[in-house]
């Protein structure tokens, strides 16, 4: 691969991370707005509210950039860095299409989005550490119980997946698909994709930053544009693992289109996925801690089980 091809390649990923994620925060307001009758996101710019996420982010923009005095910092000033980068580095491995469609292959491509993702935990115990709040704190505690509880379960869905394969590829794992896979996976990637709703804090899952109890969390003392790239790393997280549930559970690019047109299958699965997570926060009510806890324990980490050894036994099967 040439040094302009690498250019290239890493200028697609950081325009796809910088424009997907804002395009699911505006999908969100509109289909927040149509499910729950809320009528401000319809207005800004005219027809359908077009210009909403211009307004929010001059909004963002103009509030000012308060730091508490007794923060430490330059953690403080860190933490959105730490919670939003890690996406970004995902999405550079995640196949999008067949024939070198991806930003860059990992051989151990599936290790590497696992490792780097459970980076992003840091970023909310950073915030919640370093904003001298003890709301802040408890709400960086609360994130790494709950972000430590269903890795685990994601983890072992994943496992799943490449034991099926044979291979820790992404692209790999696509190229070992088939169709069949959908129906003796379907517990594997229920596991995984709830897991990252909770990875993510996503509704049912937001305890960390249940407004109505911890203002806001670990990032309850941040305003501006560090308070927005928290917001937009939460969009990128929706993506990736919408775009990881769409490659490892449903086979990516495969599909009835010819494959010269899979990276748009690819992103129609993506963004139906990501249309479910807005679905479910505008459903279901939040868990409550133990409700949360017992949610990973008892449920998801036994099915994950159960999935791991319905696939051990089909490999032997056919073997």
């Amino acid at each position: 691969m040439s040094l302009l091809d690498t250019l290239l390649r890493c200028v697609a990923v950081v325009v796809v991370f910088l424009t997907f994620p804002l395009i699911i925060g505006q999908t969100e307001h509109k289909v927040m707005a149509h499910m729950q009758g809320r009528l401000g996101p319809m207005y800004a710019g005219g027809f359908h509210g077009w210009a909403q996420l211009v307004a929010d982010g001059v909004k963002f923009a103009q509030k000012e950039d308060v730091v508490p005095l007794d923060a430490d910092r330059r953690v403080f000033q860190l933490a959105p860095a730490v919670a939003l980068l890690p996406y970004m580095l995902v999405l550079l491995v995640i196949p999008v299409g067949p024939e070198g469609f991806v930003g860059q292959a990992v051989d151990a491509g599936l290790i590497f989005v696992l490792a780097v993702m459970g980076i992003g935990v840091l970023g909310s115990l950073m915030a919640g550490w370093a904003s001298a709040n003890k709301f802040s704190l408890l709400g960086g505690l609360r994130t790494a119980a709950q972000l430590m509880s269903y890795e685990l379960p994601m983890l072992l869905a994943a496992a799943s997946v490449a034991m099926a394969a044979g291979t820790l590829s992404l692209p790999g794992i696509l190229g070992a698909f088939h169709w069949w896979w959908v129906p003796w996976q379907l517990i594997g990637a229920f596991v995984f994709f709830t897991a990252g709703l909770a990875e993510l804090q996503r509704p049912p899952f937001d305890m960390p930053v249940a407004d109505s109890e911890i203002i806001f969390g670990a990032y309850t003392e941040y305003t501006g544009l560090r308070f927005a790239f928290f917001l937009l790393s939460e969009y990128a997280g929706i993506l990736v693992i919408s775009a990881l549930t769409a490659v490892l559970f449903l086979g990516g690019w495969h599909g009835p289109m010819p494959e010269s047109l899979g990276w748009l299958w690819t992103l129609l699965k993506t963004f139906a996925l990501a249309f479910v997570v807005i679905w479910l926060r505008v459903t279901y009510p939040r868990l409550r801690e133990d409700q949360l806890m017992r949610f990973a324990w008892t449920c998801l980490i036994p099915l994950a089980l159960l999935q791991l050894a319905i696939t051990g036994v089909v490999k032997v099967a056919i073997s």
